[in-house]
């Protein structure tokens, strides 16, 4: 029985596309964390321990991150959530991972997505780095393509 070669890529090449922000990119984006709970069933007679099921799913939120610009399209959009303005703040947020030829790799859709925080840089007069603006989405669902 052959076994098939699997292939896997470096987390380097990507690109994030936001619905209505045409100048965002980034230089790191954190996927989120999917995550089963688990629910325990006790069942009489049974005593060597307990059933586990899978329960609701646990959706984590996906962190961007980039150095600050004069483009504030990102902060906007966090503030329409703030000032409670959600029917504007929901968009499609589509990360897309390239192999080392510039090819799609893969490609996560999260639709009903909005900003859930938003963090500022550290500023630091005894520092040379870049200034880095953070942020966090909350989304409705993930289809992975």
């Amino acid at each position: 029985m052959a076994s098939e070669r699997v292939e896997m890529h470096g987390a380097f090449s990507f690109v994030v596309q936001i619905d209505g922000i045409d100048n965002a990119s980034f230089s790191e984006c954190t996927l989120p964390t999917l995550e089963v709970e688990i629910e325990e069933e006790k069942e009489g007679g049974f005593n060597d321990g307990t059933h586990l099921l899978p329960g609701r799913v646990r959706r984590g939120t996906m962190t961007l991150k980039r150095g600050i610009t004069t483009d504030s399209a990102l902060l906007k959009w966090y503030l329409d959530v703030l000032q409670g303005q959600l029917s504007n703040a929901l968009r499609q947020v589509s990360v897309i991972m390239f192999d080392a030829e510039q090819h799609p790799v893969l490609r996560w859709d999260f639709k009903g997505a909005f900003p859930q925080k938003w963090t500022g840089p550290s500023l630091n007069t005894s520092n040379s780095a870049l200034a880095i603006e953070s942020l966090e989405l909350a989304y409705e669902s993930l289809t992975v393509t």
